[in-house]
């Protein structure tokens, strides 16, 4: 079968290239710090690589741990974006040299987005001391060097409150985009028992308030959401509404030792497709059973309230991930700000 003939086309995939990272956030989904004892080479990174870009995969976002710790990131993103995929980078801005910001535009980065959790306070106290300012340094040495930075702020019980105090902050920067999103309960925030709920339904009002004269795109990621009337102005996109968890249809995740989720934050065992050393990305793609979850989705499958909102059918109950990992029900969200 020809890829063009598939039903179901990859466009995008998160790929944790490793697991090492210089913190050890309380709320890490992926419990980052050391790196696995079997993570994948660099040949088989490059295979990857060009296994992804064969199958039609056009955009690639990196991440860890942190990235930047793996020596052969360079090398990595560089053997995707000579096959025309364009790569960003997600990083904790700690780590950021002269070096790096030289291999970034060698490889011809499309984006990098720093993660900030909040104000100075909120941000330190999850990482280290120190640690707000060196990503906001990051975020201005990006910029002077032409290279597109956004920021990526995970929402929490805590700093969800203070947004209009971080948005004043950011504001002075030179970005081109804020992605809001929900942080799960899964990894570290799980083991700890870090509060996540927020009310959804004041962050949409905040966004909607701000976007349109805001100095960069602002916008909410897909477990915000759904259907409330700032829908349409709140993606970062004009007119973009949420039309259903993506993951196994349009997108995959990959991590640092090769295993294939349909979404890199369903990050449990179940979810697991299949593994990148005993088997090729076509194949686990095109498996008849593979992302069943999302590929055989029907209406009948919502439970809860999501089973009778008129924009069942089209939301599908919301992000897979975040409805797994709060009540470990697929087809129904607990942070729909409806």
């Amino acid at each position: 079968m020809e890829v063009r003939d598939f039903p179901f086309q990859l466009r995008s995939a998160v790929w944790e290239i490793t697991l090492a990272c210089c913190f050890r956030c309380a709320y890490c989904g992926s419990r980052g710090g050391q790196a696995r004892e079997n993570e994948l080479t660099t040949v088989e990174c490059l295979d990857v690589a060009r296994q992804l870009a064969d199958i039609g995969c056009r955009r690639v976002s990196v991440i860890g741990g942190e990235a930047f710790m793996r020596p052969d990131w360079a090398e990595i993103v560089g053997s995707l974006t000579k096959r025309g995929v364009k790569v960003c980078i997600i990083t904790n801005g700690f780590r950021m040299t002269p070096h790096i910001i030289s291999e970034l535009k060698r490889v011809k980065i499309e984006s990098v987005a720093v993660s900030v959790d909040g104000v100075r306070e909120i941000h330190d106290a999850y990482r280290q001391k120190g640690s707000y300012e060196r990503a906001l340094d990051t975020l201005k040495t990006l910029a002077e060097a032409k290279i597109p930075v956004s920021v990526i702020t995970s929402l929490r019980a805590d700093n969800a409150p203070l947004l209009e105090q971080l948005y004043r902050e950011l504001e002075k920067l030179p970005l081109f985009a804020w992605q809001i999103q929900a942080c799960s309960p899964m990894g570290n925030a799980g083991d700890n028992g870090v509060s996540v709920r927020f009310d959804a339904r004041e962050v949409l009002r905040f966004v909607d308030r701000v976007a349109p004269t805001a100095p960069f795109m602002v916008g909410v990621a897909d477990n915000i959401g759904y259907y409330t009337p700032e829908e349409g102005r709140v993606r970062g996109v004009q007119g973009a509404c949420f039309e259903g968890c993506a993951a196994g249809l349009t997108t995959i995740g990959i991590d640092s030792i090769g295993n294939v989720r349909g979404c890199e934050s369903m990050y449990d065992e179940r979810f697991i497709e299949g593994n990148l050393r005993g088997r090729t990305l076509w194949d686990i793609w095109t498996a008849p059973d593979a992302f069943a979850y999302n590929r055989r989705f029907t209406s009948e499958m919502l439970t809860g309230a999501c089973r009778t909102c008129p924009h069942g059918e089209i939301c599908a109950g919301g992000c897979r991930s975040y409805n797994h990992f709060t009540t470990g029900r697929l087809y129904e969200n607990c942070l729909c700000a409806r």
